[in-house]
């Protein structure tokens, strides 16, 4: 379900656009307070579950996530749309964290492990490839408003499994919960996201951006010198002197911002780039899917022949590949190619999405194997959040820098907005408002390209005398 609320979201923000009169720094909030308040909270709640209760504090998330999906669909504008799906990014952490320590719990031991956590990876896989033809579904049909109600009755009906087939468990070894930690790094992300959107928006030296940036370096100073003053911190920094793990991470990263990210940014190029309809859009996101859930059988394959290192870089070449000739496609107006090579960075995220996770544990001491696992998944959140940001404003500069050479001066601004949302009125024009639009998501995809390549080589350069497979 929560990646469910993420991606087949993605698929209707043009429609949000368009319906709430939405500019392009309220669409990249619909998307970014989700995850900014279920990233900063995914660790907590892990805690906070093992310690009051698992049973309990899933009851507690799925109520929350059931209120605030209702919130979602009933919200009259978009400042308090994505208010609401701040409070459902909360509602998410709440939801996913008990969940996995359930089946942590419950199935610890030989096959019955193997088999639930197979069960796990493989419903989030199907889910995956589904959910933006959900999305296009549901938001054809009956409105981008349905993408929020339709998971009710899953919600009540989980709610229902688990009062009558989940047992109460708790852990016997309470993990302290670490405030101070957790309240200074969601708002350095937070800062970081305030600066590279109302930059955009309002201009890089603007008062609202350079607070963000500053809001964001002051944050990430505490949280250093708070997580290196306790004794039970939330991250241990310690960590980051080992090279393998710092590479580790530098994948997950490269990887969230040239193959996860691309969820939530492809069905908007469909639409407004290539002038899919929703639906088709949503079913145009199904062999990218597809390759994301097939392509990791093959990075385990690469696995038992290549150090970790060598199958990242792999993954992350192949994405910067795909990402490339996307940029190209999108760049010549190539719909085809287009689509072609959003199946090569399917195909290489499938190849670093398991990868990635295991790197990074394998790099850390046995004993700190539950804390890396923990820095994995916020790693990865992290990377779609800024990735997605970041890429939201090279799609803009992209879209301004073509609209520049074709329009009055005073005219770029609005119109670079409305055709980055999706919500550009002139029918007439709507050849010229997708080539624009492709043209600077070209831009985006080539950054995303860059990211990628470079992280591969850190990786590689980080992972020197690596043997470990």
């Amino acid at each position: 379900m929560t990646v469910l609320e993420t991606n087949a979201v993605a698929v209707a923000l043009p429609s949000i656009a368009r319906d709430l009169h939405a500019g392009f720094a309220d669409i990249e909030w619909v998307i970014s307070a989700y995850i900014l308040s279920f990233t900063s909270l995914l660790l907590p709640a892990g805690a906070v579950a093992d310690r009051y209760g698992r049973r309990r504090v899933l009851l507690i998330g799925i109520s929350l996530f059931a209120l605030t999906s209702l919130l979602c669909a009933l919200a009259p504008g978009a400042t308090l749309l994505y208010l609401a799906r701040a409070l459902q990014g909360i509602g998410a952490a709440f939801l996913l964290a008990p969940s996995l320590s359930i089946i942590g719990h419950t199935y610890h031991e030989g096959a019955a492990k193997d088999t639930a956590w197979a069960f796990w990876g493989t419903a989030m896989g199907v889910m995956m490839v589904l959910s933006p033809l959900i999305g296009g579904l549901l938001s054809a049909l009956w409105g981008w408003r349905a993408v929020f109600i339709a998971i009710l009755p899953f919600l009540a009906l989980l709610g229902y499994g688990t009062l009558r087939w989940i047992p109460e468990s708790s852990s016997s070894v309470v993990r302290p919960l670490d405030p101070p930690g957790i309240i200074t790094f969601s708002v350095a992300i937070f800062g970081i996201v305030f600066f590279l959107v109302e930059g955009l928006a309002e201009g890089w030296s603007s008062a609202p951006a350079l607070s963000g940036l500053g809001l964001a370096i002051i944050m990430a100073v505490a949280f250093v010198i708070v997580e290196r003053a306790r004794s039970h911190p939330m991250v241990d920094l310690g960590l980051l002197a080992s090279p393998r793990f710092v590479g580790a991470l530098i994948a997950m990263v490269g990887y969230s911002v040239s193959a996860q990210v691309m969820a939530s940014m492809l069905p908007q190029y469909l639409q407004n780039g290539i002038g899919l309809s929703v639906l088709a859009a949503g079913a145009g996101m199904l062999p990218f899917a597809a390759a994301m859930l097939l392509f990791p059988s093959v990075g385990r394959r690469l696995g038992r022949h290549l150090t970790s290192p060598a199958v990242l870089a792999i993954g992350l070449s192949v994405t910067a590949a795909g990402n490339a000739v996307a940029g190209l496609a999108a760049w010549q107006h190539l719909p085809w190619l287009a689509l072609v090579a959003m199946v090569v960075i399917g195909a290489g995220g499938g190849i670093l999405n398991g990868e990635t996770s295991k790197a990074i544990i394998g790099a850390a001491p046995r004993e700190r194997a539950g804390m890396a696992s923990g820095i994995s998944a916020t790693t990865r959140f992290v990377g779609i959040l800024l990735g997605f940001t970041v890429l939201s404003s090279a799609l803009s500069l992209g879209i301004r820098s073509a609209l520049s050479a074709a329009v009055p001066a005073r005219d770029v601004l609005p119109m670079a907005d409305a055709i980055a949302t999706g919500t550009f009125a002139d029918a007439r024009a709507a050849t010229f408002a997708q080539a624009i639009y492709s043209h600077g998501f070209a831009s985006a995809l080539w950054t995303s390209a860059i990211a990628a390549l470079l992280a591969g080589l850190a990786v590689l350069l980080l992972g020197r005398g690596t043997t470990q497979r």
